[in-house]
């Protein structure tokens, strides 16, 4: 068509430059004859006038069928046409206005080609191609193909020794909160296999803090839990009878392995612990969080943790049933179905105090704050000379806990509306009412498990610290979108819990503290600006699950371990 297009303006051209009529219907026949597109002007007896003289030949667009584009214009290039010189003056006033609207739209052109998403604004929304903007449904779901594989198979074969010939007994005390007790758990099954031991049921270690009194048995289903793991590890209820040492299992020097080193390697237990277990028999480890490696134990012991963790740690029956009326009535608060968000807000006095960073608020506040801090940590502390510029660069880092005004201004600009439904998993607030006020007025509807039961129901439950903890972690864990504040046991958890069983196709959100700071910074950024910057920098902070790299948490990210291609 290109060729047709230029061959055809040639001859007009040619046709134009000639003085002589004459000459021109020569010039046109010869062109007509020669050209491999026109066909004869005598053959089909259509070209020839009765008495066979030559006819000048019809228009292309007459004799062809066209664009209806092309038509035009080899209609315009006719110089017979009466209207030929309105035409052109018509044609060059179009290209003319189409040569300054691309002339003045060049740049935008430009700077979308090379802007790093290709986004638009809708009112305070930014829609995205290719990319799902539901606010309850991950936008990237259906590019994920992985499932659960840490489950043991069927026709796998037990390579569990018999009783008589395993190492010895080891023991320990699961400490700190609830799921950092459930971390300890799934390393004590880890290291029982690791040295072929017997594993006797982890004692729940009353914490300083959350001063309770749980067993394992007030939390935990016993009979699945050692029933699920007989194939892996063999685990007994309590100390063996024939040992009488039990209330100095835990003090006594010669029955304490201490001093191993935290993220242990597990040639280290074999080599250092193992020799004592088999000499002693019965042996309680101390400390124990955090003991053991990630990148330094074999594949098969990484998948027995998660095996522990997501299939063999079962809450109580009662405790999941409380937890199934607690989401059930989240989604049905305004009587008919929705979905709710889950809000980890991590900002007690404890972390407030522990972070060292500086937040907003009165005088007499920061005073007594530092006086907190003074008697908590007082190594840490020193003078307090040196936590203005500790603050500022922990904030730069994002190792700062959100407040609840700032976690509600990321939420807007997301695009959730007041009316969202927010289920708030969260100690007492530092600050109270004062420092809530902020967040609640952005979203009225924030509830927590004291709302949504009943005084009876919950007051079972307040008999155990832990207890409460636990309708917490199950309640998010069944959330439509989890939203974290601060890092921790709990929300590490939460998401690597969902990203395994499947619910990273729901939302978990993690903000991107550092960044949030840069922009909180800046008291002259407009709301829209904000908006976007928020939007684009959480894309892809959404839960999927990612590819794993040294010294990754295995807890909150599953994924090279014990998870597989679907």
């Amino acid at each position: 068509m290109a060729e047709l297009r230029h061959g055809t303006v040639a001859a007009a051209a040619a046709r134009a430059s000639s003085g002589s009529p004459a000459k021109r219907d020569a010039e046109a026949a010869s062109a007509s004859a020669s050209s491999p597109f026109l066909s004869s002007p005598r053959s089909g007896g259509g070209d020839g006038g009765k008495d066979g003289a030559l006819r000048p030949p019809p228009p292309l667009h007459q004799r062809y069928s066209l664009p209806a584009a092309v038509r035009a214009l080899l209609a315009l290039e006719d110089p017979r046409s009466p209207s030929a010189p309105a035409s052109y003056r018509i044609l060059l006033a179009v290209l003319a206005c189409v040569a300054l609207a691309a002339l003045v739209s060049a740049p935008s052109v430009w700077s979308r080609l090379n802007a790093p998403y290709l986004c638009r604004k809708d009112g305070i929304r930014l829609q995205c191609p290719g990319v799902s903007n539901s606010l309850w449904e991950n936008p990237h779901a259906a590019a994920t193909s992985w499932k659960p594989c840490a489950e043991r198979r069927r026709d796998e074969i037990s390579d569990l020794v018999p009783e008589n010939e395993t190492s010895g007994y080891i023991f320990i005390h699961a400490e700190g909160g609830l799921n950092q007790q459930r971390i300890a758990i799934c390393n004590a099954v880890a290291i029982a296999k690791i040295m072929n031991a017997t594993l006797i049921l982890p004692v729940l270690k009353q914490d300083q803090i959350w001063k309770d009194q749980t067993k394992f048995e007030d939390i935990f289903d016993v009979d699945h839990f050692i029933n699920y793991l007989k194939d892996d590890v063999r685990i007994v209820r309590d100390i063996p009878d024939w040992f009488t040492e039990k209330d100095e299992l835990f003090t006594s020097i010669r029955r304490t392995v201490k001093n191993i080193p935290k993220y242990a390697p597990a040639q280290f237990y074999v080599d250092n612990v193992l020799p004592r277990i088999k000499e002693k028999k019965i042996m309680s480890i101390k400390p124990f969080v955090d003991r053991l490696g990630y990148d330094n134990v074999p594949m098969k012991i990484n998948r027995l943790r998660c095996r522990v963790n997501y299939h063999a740690l079962k809450f109580l029956p009662g405790i999941e049933e409380m937890a199934d009326k607690l989401a059930t009535r989240m989604r049905n608060r305004t009587g008919s179905v929705n979905p709710y968000m889950a809000l980890h807000l991590r900002f007690e006095k404890g972390m407030v105090g522990l972070s060292f960073c500086d937040f907003a608020g009165t005088r007499e506040e920061k005073a007594m704050m530092a006086e907190y801090r003074q008697k908590q940590w007082p190594r840490r502390f020193k003078n307090g000379s040196h936590l203005w510029s500790l603050a500022l660069e922990k904030r730069k880092e994002g190792r700062c806990p959100l407040e609840p005004g700032k976690i509600g201004f990321i939420l807007r600009a997301m695009g959730y509306t007041k009316e969202t439904q927010i289920y708030v998993a969260s100690g007492q607030v530092y600050g109270g009412n004062n420092r809530m006020a902020p967040l609640r007025n952005m979203f009225p509807n924030l509830v927590t498990k004291e709302d949504l039961a009943s005084k009876e129901e919950i007051e079972h439950f307040k008999k155990h610290v832990t207890s409460l903890a636990a309708l917490d972690f199950l309640v998010c864990l069944k959330s439509d979108v989890f939203v974290m504040t601060h890092g921790g046991n709990f929300a590490k958890l939460i998401i690597g819990f969902r990203r395994y069983m499947g619910r990273h196709r729901l939302k978990s959100i993690k903000p991107d503290k550092g960044l949030m700071s840069k922009f909180f910074g800046d008291p002259y950024m407009p709301w829209a600006n904000f908006v976007e910057d928020v939007m684009i920098t959480h894309q892809t902070r959404t839960g999927l699950p990612e590819a794993t790299f040294p010294h990754y948490d295995l807890w909150e990210n599953p994924l090279s371990h014990c998870m597989c291609r679907a």
